[in-house]
């Protein structure tokens, strides 16, 4: 395939001569109205009613019992890996092929990733890879400080003796990956699950929402997400529990009483001021059109790139209905990646690349790895395409 015939292309799907973004937001009359009531109120901060709002609105549409907003989604998986038991000295199972955001988060509490490979149909983790690496580099073993409410087993790496803590799994690029077989697998090993679903809100896996099957789950509403709040996080979990100590950790832990400032642990403050919420109450009321429309996007690139040759259209993985947040293509070679990458930016249309692979960092190359031939074939070939909403 030509790249020009690419740009010509996404220039036509468009309908535009100018730049051409990856995936910028798109606001309607209702963001005005919320954001105005929100400044005319003066409760422009962490205190007001559309943080309230926008954690009932997000628990309504995906399934969750809680719902805590924050100020970005590093800040909620951060969170829900401390409240999923992850410590210093720990151990934490992600994928190499994320957000650098997915490791950040496993550092700040002391711990260290280890990175299983990805399944080629989904683009996240392989069940597959994650049981091979637990077989032959984890012990179960009894764990007597365990409570009556936690897993009486935990996961003790075989070289190391560090317990294996938590595992986070991503759906990528907005494709639900296994994540039944995911959580069955980490339920041998006593080991929670807290899924980054960052860029999955709309996403579901089996007729459920992506982010509520693990212990925890997280969303970003960054400005290139499906929705945005500016800058924004939710913890999602059915653990009313957790739920509440999510809400709690994540504003300073501050005691209620209508004067008095008193806090009872070393907490955060990851609160989603209330003018981001009232953003994103009004983005909500647009989100199954923006859906309905990506779903759109992604058919015409499908069949786009049915007739080329050697590029293969990222597609909805099995048994998952994906939000398309960015769509993708699989070049035919690392060198046809490269200049599929060269042509479309230099015309004014953006592309990119995936993102290094996290093992391939210099701050986490020395962490632990299985086998990562799958993410590996897959950074060197995958370019995402512009995936804005189009039309409204």
């Amino acid at each position: 395939m030509k790249p020009e015939l690419l740009v010509d292309f996404i220039r036509e799907l468009y309908a535009s001569t100018e730049f051409i973004p990856l995936h910028e937001p798109f606001f309607g009359d209702g963001e005005n109205k919320y954001v105005n009531d929100c400044l005319a109120s003066r409760f422009v901060s962490s205190v007001g009613k559309y943080v309230d709002l926008f954690e009932e609105r997000i628990c309504a549409y995906t399934g969750a019992t809680s719902a805590v907003a924050t100020v970005n989604g590093t800040a909620a998986l951060h969170i829900a890996l401390l409240l999923a038991g992850t410590g210093p000295g720990d151990l934490v199972i992600t994928q190499p092929l994320t957000f650098v955001a997915t490791c950040n988060a496993i550092s700040y509490l002391g711990a260290q990733p280890v990175f299983v490979d990805i399944d080629q149909k989904t683009l996240g983790m392989s069940p597959d890879a994650l049981q091979l690496w637990l077989e032959e580099n984890v012990d179960v073993v009894v764990d007597k400080s365990a409570t009556s409410s936690e897993s009486q087993f935990k996961a003790v790496h075989k070289q190391t003796g560090k317990r294996v803590a938590a595992c986070v799994p991503m759906h990528s690029f907005g494709h639900p990956c296994q994540i039944d077989k995911i959580i069955s697998i980490c339920d041998t090993y006593g080991i929670p699950v807290v899924e980054d679903s960052a860029e999955s809100l709309g996403s579901y896996y089996k007729g459920q929402h992506t982010g509520t099957f693990g212990k925890l789950g997280i969303l970003s509403f960054n400005g290139n997400k499906t929705i945005t709040t500016g800058g924004g996080g939710m913890i999602l979990t059915n653990d009313e529990h957790l739920g509440k100590l999510a809400k709690h950790i994540t504003t300073t832990a501050k005691k209620p009483h209508p004067w008095d400032y008193e806090h009872d642990m070393v907490a955060y403050n990851y609160r989603m001021p209330n003018i981001n919420a009232a953003l994103g109450c009004g983005q909500m009321e647009l989100l199954d059109g923006f859906l309905e429309d990506k779903r759109e996007t992604a058919s015409r690139y499908r069949d786009f790139f049915a007739k080329q040759n050697g590029h293969c259209f990222v597609d909805e993985p099995r048994d998952g209905k994906s939000n398309f947040w960015l769509n993708a293509v699989l070049a035919s070679s690392p060198e046809d990646r490269d200049l599929l990458l060269k042509v479309t930016n230099g015309a004014g249309v953006m592309t990119r690349p995936a993102w290094i692979l996290m093992n391939r960092l210099e701050m986490f190359k020395d962490s632990a790895c299985g086998d990562l031939s799958n993410a590996s074939h897959i950074a060197s070939r995958l370019v995402n395409l512009p995936s804005s909403v189009r039309n409204t």
